[in-house]
């Protein structure tokens, strides 16, 4: 399928997880089905609203995981126009190459035809690196992303980029790449993403714990970022910090508000 393999993202990826894993996440095997099993939340508005927040989980969590720790009332209590979806993007839709497929006959797709005009994606850890293969694979699709820790990567690749003077003077290779250079093709992608050519790029908002195991690549993309678009608090990779800068992240967004 031609946009599974515009970057290459999926295919890298699934070896690099699989291999090395996602620091802070549990893993319990699961089976990838399709549809992709969601769980949907109406917004607090008590009207019809035309945007819509995906939220992707990060290896093994549970979507009810996602609603116990208070990321739905987050949404709610700040009176968003929005309705929410939390799609239970696993781990084994990466390692077939499947979750941009899924996320976009099962979820985006899906939304469009029902009149959303904007989608938001939003994820953590694993599922942050989903959202950004997403966008990178349907720009069209996508108003905004939000980010909290998510996996970007080997150490080695932000070492290197972070020598070269950080992502903006970074070298990036071109051309084709090995199919297994995810942290190469990622941040190069990145990287036309904060450096576009004719089009306004859609938001890209970040949220990390400064003791987190993964704060050197988050750091390095932050640095890229407008300060406005970057939040960071005390703690690892962990459900604390994580609460907290989702709730930052949601009053930082351009995401409609209910109408008084």
């Amino acid at each position: 399928m031609p946009h599974r393999r515009r970057f290459g993202l999926i295919s890298a990826a699934t070896a690099a997880l699989a291999a090395a894993g996602v620091p802070g996440c549990g893993w319990l095997p699961r089976e990838p089905v399709a549809p992709m099993p969601v769980r949907r939340f109406a917004s607090a508005c008590g009207r019809r609203v035309d945007t819509l927040l995906v939220l992707l989980p990060g290896r093994g969590m549970g979507l009810g995981e996602l609603e116990r720790e208070g990321f739905v009332e987050a949404v709610r209590a700040r009176q968003l126009a929005v309705d929410l979806v939390l799609a239970d993007a696993h781990l084994a839709y990466y390692k077939n190459r499947t979750v941009v497929q899924r996320l976009h006959d099962d979820v985006v797709a899906p939304a469009r035809a029902e009149g959303y005009r904007q989608v938001w994606l939003a994820g953590i850890s694993l599922g942050g690196l989903g959202a950004l293969i997403y966008a990178d694979e349907h720009p069209g699709d996508v108003a905004g992303t939000l980010l909290l820790a998510p996996y970007l990567g080997e150490p080695e690749a932000t070492q290197a980029i972070a020598a070269e003077g950080g992502l903006m003077r970074w070298d990036a290779p071109r051309g084709a790449l090995p199919d297994g250079a995810l942290d190469l093709r990622l941040w190069r992608s990145l990287q036309g993403r904060l450096r576009p050519q004719g089009i306004r790029p859609s938001p890209l908002f970040l949220g990390y714990g400064l003791q987190d195991r993964l704060a050197p690549s988050h750091t390095l993309l932050a640095q890229a970022l407008p300060p406005t678009q970057v939040f960071t608090a005390p703690g690892g990779h962990d459900w604390n910090p994580w609460l907290g800068l989702w709730q930052r992240l949601l009053d930082a967004a351009p995401l409609p508000r209910c109408a008084p």
